[in-house]
């Protein structure tokens, strides 16, 4: 069945590739029908059109890429196709493990980077010390370029400790195209720096891609402040290119990784994936965020729990026991405004379009 796909899915993102998985079904009415197929294709693949679609499909596969966005289109006479964007963080690699590091670590953590620290002091290139960090490397910073393989979507952060490897980890960072590129200093020596790489033969606009002296000026002086200018800067390069294509409208897509990967083991069980595919007003998750429940009540992730989740399970349930395909799928409408939406604690309420996929051959529930 599908184990295999969204196991590779998973080995995509791990990877930081960008991907789309397109599901290919058949519909029975608007709301219901049976699942096709299931197709991923990562952004090189896109780019290199090593596939076939037609040209309105191809333009709204790279349309969702960039945008976000889950699209359900039709490709002919009750046949649609979901589109749907997988986009993994973003890595920030810090270079320096000290007391800017630290909050710069927490403070993009929380908006979505995957980050790295990099330092060659045991004391300070640690776990417990980066908790927030996705991976922490103890080594020295011109051998730990061996270690992280930079990629054109990585963001670099340079704070090493009394600007002493700053030089070394600069030079060795405009070898590669980058995302962003950031390090700590006064103007002054920021200029001085510069000024030493150009007369090396450092190409004088790569020396002008890098934000130097870091962060957006808002007169910063603690670790914490300092971070934050940081932060904001980070924020700006990330969202900027999206924005001007899309204005407010781009959507970062709910990822669950947890979620695919139990999906992607193989059971003799059947199992509904639950997938929020739109959403308006206020709605506790957004459109990507996934669950997957089994006949047995057992699940694995949610959509934003209470009643409106378990009214969901509960349809979810209702298939697997009635089904008589392997792989049939429903879109539920959600309503949480009115009494649903003071029940559940929300000040406005929304409402979610939800779909639910049975993958596997329903059994008699007890």
């Amino acid at each position: 069945m599908f184990e295999d796909i969204y196991k590779q899915l998973v080995n995509e993102v791990d990877k930081g590739h960008q991907c789309v998985t397109l599901t290919y079904i058949d519909l029975l009415s608007t709301e219901e029908g049976n699942i096709i197929k299931k197709v991923i294709l990562t952004r090189e693949d896109i780019e290199k059109k090593s596939f076939s679609v037609d040209d309105n499909t191809y333009e709204k596969i790279c349309s969702c890429l960039e945008s976000g966005k889950l699209e359900m289109i039709s490709i002919g006479e009750n046949k649609n196709v979901l589109i749907e964007p997988f986009v993994p963080k973003l890595r920030l690699v810090i270079f320096g493990g000290g007391h800017i590091a630290k909050p710069v670590t927490e403070f993009a953590s929380r908006v979505g980077f995957s980050v790295t620290v990099i330092d060659d002091r045991p004391f300070f290139a640690n776990k417990p010390r980066f908790p927030e960090a996705e991976k922490v490397i103890c080594e020295s910073f011109e051998k730990s370029f061996d270690l992280i393989n930079l990629e054109k979507s990585d963001y670099i952060v340079i704070v090493t400790r009394g600007h002493r490897y700053d030089g070394v980890v600069l030079r060795k960072v405009l070898k590669y195209d980058l995302s962003y590129v950031g390090m700590i200093g006064s103007r002054r020596r920021v200029t001085a720096m510069k000024k030493e790489l150009l007369e090396e033969g450092f190409p004088k606009e790569k020396l002008e891609l890098v934000n130097a002296p870091i962060g957006i000026d808002i007169n910063a002086i603690t670790p914490d402040e300092i971070a934050i200018s940081i932060i904001a800067q980070l924020i700006n390069f990330k969202n900027k290119e999206t924005m001007s294509k899309f204005g407010k409208n781009f959507a970062i897509p709910e990822f669950d990784k947890e979620v695919l990967k139990n999906a992607s083991e193989k059971s003799p069980k059947p199992k509904a994936f639950i997938t929020i595919l739109s959403s308006k007003g206020s709605v506790p998750r957004k459109a990507g965020a996934k669950m997957i429940t089994y006949p047995d009540g057992m699940s694995v992730g949610t959509i934003g729990g209470g009643c409106s989740e378990s009214s969901v399970l509960q349809k979810a349930r209702e298939m697997m026991r009635k089904t008589a395909g392997e792989r049939s799928f429903f879109i539920e409408h959600v309503d949480m405004t009115g009494d649903v939406a003071e029940s559940e604690g929300m000040v406005c309420g929304g409402t979610m379009e939800v779909l639910i996929e049975v993958i596997l051959r329903g059994v008699e529930l007890q």
